[in-house]
Order: C-alpha cells, then structure tokens, then sequence
C-alpha cells in the first residue's frame, strides 16, 4: 500500500506509533536475529576479495600465506567480541544504546576518538563502494573475455571489454535499491547477497580442486613467488597482507549491524558473538579454502580475480552463473557498507531542516522509502563512486589499499580501546598488557600494509590513462 508519511532517518528513525510497537528507546521495535544478523555479517565479509586470496597466498607462499590467514581471522573475531559489548553504555541489556560506531566511539571514549572514527569509517565505506562498483564490473563481462580466450589460439591472442558500460549498469542498479531507507529494510537483500557469496565462492573452491586433480598435485611453493625483484616482493607481500586484512573486515558496519537486533532477553551483545562466531568460522573455511585450493591450482602464476584473471575459462554455464553471483552479492555488499553514510547524511539533513517536506516527507512502497532529499543525494553518493570506479578501475590495489588503511583503527585499536573503558580493565593487568600489546601490533601490521599498497596504488597509476576502463 502506498502512502505518504514523515520521513524514518536510516537507523535512529521514531514515530508516534503505540508503546507496544516500541523497544525501550522509544525508537520501532527492531526484530533482528541471529540469523539476520548473521546474513548482514557474511554479507559484509564475503566480497569480492575471496577471490584475490589466491593471489595474495602466492605472494606469501604456503607457511606465510595460511598462518596470516588464521590471524586475521582469529584478530578480527576476537576484537568483534569486544565491539559488540560497546553496543550498550554501561549494562549490557539495559544501557544507554549507541545506535552507530561513531556514537559508540563518542559515548566511551569521547570526542578526539570519534573524529579519528567517523573520518577513517566514512572514508573506508565510500572507498569500498567504490571497489565494489570496479569488482563488478569486472565479472559483469568476464563471461565474454573468458568465451574468446578460449577459443582456438584465444589465449594468446588480447581480449579486453570495456568495464565502463558494466559500471554505469551497476550504478543503475545501485540507485534504485539505495531508496531501501536502512538497514532494518534490508534483510532480505543481505541473506540473498550472503547465498551468492557462498555460490561464486564455492564455485571458485570446485574449480580450484578439479584443477589440482587434473595437474596430478599442489603447485606453488614455500616462499611464494620468486620471479621478481626483492622490492617487487616486498611490495606485493605487503599489499597481500592488505588484500586479507580487507577480506576480513566488517567492523566498519558491525554496530550498525547489532542494533537491528530485538531486544534483550538475550541481550544484543550476546546474540551478535554468536553471529560473529558462525559467520567468521564460515567465512574462514571458506577463505581457507578457496584461498589455498586457488593457489594449489595455479602456484605463483595466481591471478588476482580467481575468477575473471583468466584463471578458469571453462565450464562455461559454471562461470558464468559464478560471475553473475558475484554481481549479484555486490548488489546487495553496496548497500550494507553504503547505508551508514546515508543515515549521517540523512541525520544531520532532518535536524537541520525539520520542518522542511523535501528533506522529511517520503513516499513508501515496500520495500522503497522515497522522499526527494534521499532520491537527490543517494543518487549524487551512487554516481560519485561510479565515476570514481571508472577513473580508477585497479581491483586488486584498491582492496589492499582500503584494507591496510582501515585494519588498525577499525578492527584493532578502537574496539579495544572503547572494551577497556567500558569494562574499567586496570591499567597493568594482564588483560591490559594484552590488549595493548594486540593494537601495537595492529598498528606495525597495518602501517607495513599500507606502505605496499601506495608503492603498488602509484605504480599502476602511472601507468593507466583514467577513464580509459
């Protein structure tokens, strides 16, 4: 049924509906489980990057690339522990809630904290919007360069589609489905995106095996790759170490995540370390897999995309549906990771103006929530990353990149930081000593990560004309 009515703002929405249809912060009761909040994580954290694992395992080869692997995973499910007892200031099912990241970090660390959060977590989502929008332009017409290098002679002959076209189909798409006006309206997108996720992923896994029985073993080898120089080496073993940290990451979203979880009893903090539990173990085996089979299958000479690196041609119905999957999950990744920085915008926008109908008004159809503010400035956000995809189509850096950038602040140092302030840890404990100890090294692993995703970020942009995709 369509009707008009005052605009909900993404994520701390009210209305004057009755108390029973209300949680305890007078906000609409949110309904949230462990099984939707589960979809949202494996959503954020199976992208595209599973298929750069391969890649990134060649760089370190098969004692380096599988223990920081495990680490990641083990760091990134640990620190989200943390995170998700911050979701509440104070009693875990009946504080003060923080409905953001930002706000968690402004409400138990205070302000200098919350500037450093709100500036790196706005940057790595739009950042990441703007990686996926390249992602899937790249496998949108992988079929196509795939079909032609396997035809007679076709490896050796160049194929290249414009990913251009693919971008703006994309942006099409991503327009219409950032109408959904938050998160609470988009569980079904995430469980759809999270059931391809595990689709092209599993594909990718298959093919990796049937490669390796066909070749009659394991490729690759102890160190990873030899056949460049010491620098070229380090360099790449550096954006490696960015490439898994950004297959990992979802902390940028988490908080927002849990407060779409009903209310206690069991509290939210208990339900999300269950769904944090489930979706990194999955994620991980997963990654695990298709990470190692990947680079057992094609040894050093790994592409960074698994899938349309011109690793596999062949079945071709198993790698199209794949790349139509990994099209289809990004859809839904886009909207994950953008809606956070509509709800800022949008926020800000209907205290500034709340009497204004352009910014307050809004038009439903299910699952659409239209007013001409969000119509406006969602569609500006959608074409801004667009264009920048298409100025700066590098997957594989672009991944490193926002990885090494956001991996200490995001996943490491805030969650720990705001845990010990929440939880009054004493200074000199050995829970302290240890959590400082795990953010020092964060720090080291994030700031060596980034240094090798700039030098590789500079080397292929001098070589590459923008907008030339």
């Amino acid at each position: 049924m369509v009707q008009i009515e005052p605009l909900e703002v993404s994520l701390e929405a009210g209305n004057q509906a009755d108390s029973a249809l209300l949680d305890d912060d007078g906000r609409p009761r949110r309904t949230g489980t462990f099984w939707t909040a589960s979809a949202h994580i494996i959503t954020a954290v199976i992208g595209s990057g599973v298929l750069s694992l391969p890649w990134a395992t060649a760089q370190l080869g098969w004692v380096g690339g599988p223990a920081v692997m495990v680490v990641f995973g083990g760091v990134t499910y640990f620190t989200a522990t943390l995170q998700a007892e911050c979701y509440r200031t104070g009693d875990e099912e009946t504080g003060a809630r923080n409905y953001t990241y930002i706000g968690a970090v402004r409400a138990i660390l205070g302000g200098a904290n919350a500037k450093l959060c709100g500036i790196i977590q706005y940057a790595n989502l739009v950042g990441t919007a703007v990686g996926y929008t390249i992602a899937a332009s790249i496998s949108m017409p992988g079929h196509q360069e795939g079909r032609a290098a396997s035809t007679p002679n076709g490896h050796n002959v160049p194929c290249h589609i414009s990913s251009t076209p693919y971008m703006l189909i994309f942006g099409a798409f991503e327009i219409v489905f950032s109408q959904i006006p938050d998160f609470h309206e988009i569980w079904w997108l995430s469980i759809v995106a999270a059931v391809m996720s595990f689709t092209y992923s599993g594909v990718g896994l298959g093919l990796g095996i049937a490669q390796t029985v066909a070749d009659g073993g394991f490729r690759g080898t102890i160190a990873g790759v030899t056949n460049v120089t010491a620098t070229q080496k380090a360099w790449r073993s550096l954006q490696a170490l960015g490439n898994i940290a950004f297959a990992f990451a979802f902390s940028n979203v988490y908080t927002e995540i849990q407060d779409t979880i009903k209310a206690p009893p069991p509290s939210e903090a208990k339900v999300m370390k269950q769904a944090s539990l489930l979706s990194i173990v999955a994620t991980s085996v997963f990654y695990a897999l298709c990470g190692w089979m990947g680079y057992a299958a094609f040894g050093n000479a790994a592409p960074d995309n698994l899938l349309t690196g011109f690793g596999f041609f062949e079945p071709f119905w198993l790698v199209d549906a794949a790349n139509v999957a990994i099209a289809v999950h990004l859809i839904g990744a886009y909207q994950v990771y953008c809606q956070p920085v509509f709800a800022f915008v949008e926020r800000k926008a209907s205290r500034r103006w709340p009497d204004s109908g352009f910014v307050n008004s809004e038009l439903r159809v299910w699952p659409f929530a239209i007013s001409a503010f969000r119509l406006a400035w969602r569609s500006v956000f959608v074409c801004f990353t667009t264009v920048v995809a298409m100025a700066l189509p590098f997957f594989g850096v672009i991944v490193g990149l926002l990885g090494a950038i956001s991996f200490w602040p995001l996943t490491v140092y805030l969650p720990t930081e705001m845990y010990i302030a929440q939880r009054g840890v004493r200074r000199g404990s050995a829970l302290w000593i240890g959590l400082r100890a795990l953010a020092v090294a964060g720090f080291v692993v994030s700031a060596a990560a980034t240094t090798g995703a700039v030098a590789n970020f500079v080397g292929d942009f001098m070589k590459f004309r923008p907008f030339s995709g």
